[in-house]
């Protein structure tokens, strides 16, 4: 029953018409800032969600989330099908695969392009997803000639389509009494692949391990030995059990070490970004003191009459924190709305468009969490109460004698 009363009361003050204008211009100025602060946390959030799992869903599906590596480049891992079996077994680790990396020069009738070429499993699910053209099948021999997957930007520059022969270049060529002359292999191209992470699909190109050793004029050897994990997170650790296991002459590193820049900068960008939006909180909660102490000013005779007819002065001081809540929660609502809104629209219709050269995104992504609204909401609600509790002590300081005397 106390609470209703002082729910009541504050409501009716919130819809009352004011003798003073600008105490109602006020209160609606607190409402849009406290709107405008929620509904730019909830974007600004949106999007730095938005970009980290973008760079986990392109990124990690299409590259290893630990790699092992040799800590001296030499003559490649020798003993790495004993040894891929063994990190196989590590707790945590879903599929290991052998790699083997290296540069060459793609051709095509457009134009050349440097390029890596990647010797490795073809037939994992989570490449096979990102196949935009063609079929992978089987690279060994397509048509009469080694088979090649191209990464889609990569197929553009240089003019490239599946069916269409490829010159592949390597450095690693033979010998001559002159100077190493670069060995040429015709590949013909299966499929294009298209992570949607710009710098995968402008360089890579893949093919089978045993196509790359013959490139790369290597005997049975790989470079890398890359592992996929059930938990991405984990990478750190199983990273440090693979180096145990696998001996001092190789090395281990993981997507978190490898994108270490990437992921700082949208560490930071969310700090810097949480901070500037604080200050819109700050201003609104300014907003309404300085409209709860307006009210409190202009109902003093009301507050002299309550508290004659018996209103305890707690009551009345809860009247003024649920007046300011009332104005925060309106806010609060809008914003909410207005912010998963807009951040909906802008992830579905690509509405912010990116080059993919700089941010190899082509568009700003945007994610909005439902977590992230309930503790948006208990900030805003925080920071609200805490701007009513000096206009509400001040309500309690009235006196009724007096006010009723002089007013």
């Amino acid at each position: 029953m106390t609470r209703a009363f002082e729910i009541f009361v504050a409501s009716r003050y919130l819809k009352a018409k004011h003798r003073q204008a600008v105490i109602s211009l006020v209160t609606a100025v607190s409402v849009l800032g406290v709107a405008a602060g929620v509904m730019a946390l909830v974007i600004a959030l949106a999007i730095n969600n938005g970009f980290r799992t973008s760079l986990q869903n392109s990124l990690l599906g299409a590259t290893p989330h630990v790699v092992l590596l040799e800590k001296e480049p030499s003559t490649g891992i020798s003993g790495w099908r004993d040894l891929t079996k063994k990190l196989a077994s590590l707790p945590g680790v879903r599929e290991t695969s052998p790699a083997l990396y290296g540069k060459v020069l793609a051709s095509g009738p457009g134009q050349s392009a440097e390029a890596t070429l990647k010797g490795m499993r073809l037939d994992s699910p989570e490449f096979l997803a990102h196949i935009r053209a063609g079929k992978v099948g089987d690279l060994s021999d397509v048509r009469g000639m080694m088979g090649i997957v191209l990464g889609a930007q990569l197929a553009r520059r240089i003019g490239m389509r599946p069916g269409d022969v490829v010159r592949i270049l390597s450095p690693q060529g033979e010998m001559t009494p002159f100077a190493m002359r670069p060995a040429e292999f015709r590949f013909r191209v299966a499929a294009l692949f298209e992570s949607g992470f710009y710098d995968l699909d402008n360089q890579f190109a893949f093919t089978t391990v045993a196509n790359a050793q013959r490139v790369f004029s290597t005997p049975d050897v790989v470079n890398a030995i890359e592992l996929k994990l059930y938990d991405v997170e984990q990478a750190p650790e199983i990273a440090k059990a693979a180096e145990a296991l696998a001996g001092s002459g190789l090395g281990a590193t993981h997507w978190m070490e490898q994108n270490r820049q990437l992921l700082n900068a949208l560490k930071m960008e969310r700090a810097v970004s949480l901070i500037t939006i604080s200050l819109i909180q700050l201003v609104a909660a300014l907003n309404i003191l300085s409209a709860l102490f307006m009210s409190v000013m202009e109902k003093r005779r009301d507050i002299a009459v309550l508290i004659s007819m018996g209103a305890r002065r707690a009551q009345i001081a809860r009247i003024f924190v649920t007046q300011g809540l009332m104005i925060a929660a309106a806010g609060l609502f809008i914003g909410l709305i207005g912010g998963y809104a807009l951040s909906y629209l802008a992830g579905h219709y690509h509405w912010i468009s990116l080059d993919e050269e700089i941010y190899s995104l082509s568009y700003v992504p945007f994610e909005p969490r439902l977590l992230d609204a309930l503790w948006i909401s208990a900030t805003a609600l925080a920071v609200a109460f805490l701007a009513t509790l000096y206009p509400a002590r001040a309500a309690t300081t009235v006196t009724p004698v007096e006010t009723l005397r002089y007013e």
